[in-house]
């Protein structure tokens, strides 16, 4: 397993002997970032009202910059 950014994983799926569908290289996943911190320290910065609902989150921390890998639009 290797890591593409601070929030990305990848790793190798399982392929059994018997399998009938092509073999899948690699999946990633998306961590979020509240998983890596364990309390909110106080004075925490906060977007403005605006931006906040731009980015679906009060604190910068906890942002996620999440782009969809399906091509299907949104």
């Amino acid at each position: 397993m290797f890591i593409l950014n601070s929030q990305e994983r990848v790793y190798t799926p399982f392929r059994g002997p018997f399998d009938p569908c092509p073999p899948v290289p690699f999946k990633t996943f998306v961590v979020p970032p509240n998983q890596f911190i364990n309390f909110q320290p106080p004075n925490l910065p906060q977007f403005s009202l605006p931006e906040a609902l731009r980015y679906g989150t009060l604190w910068p921390a906890l942002f996620s910059p999440y782009e969809s890998k399906s091509k299907g639009g949104k």
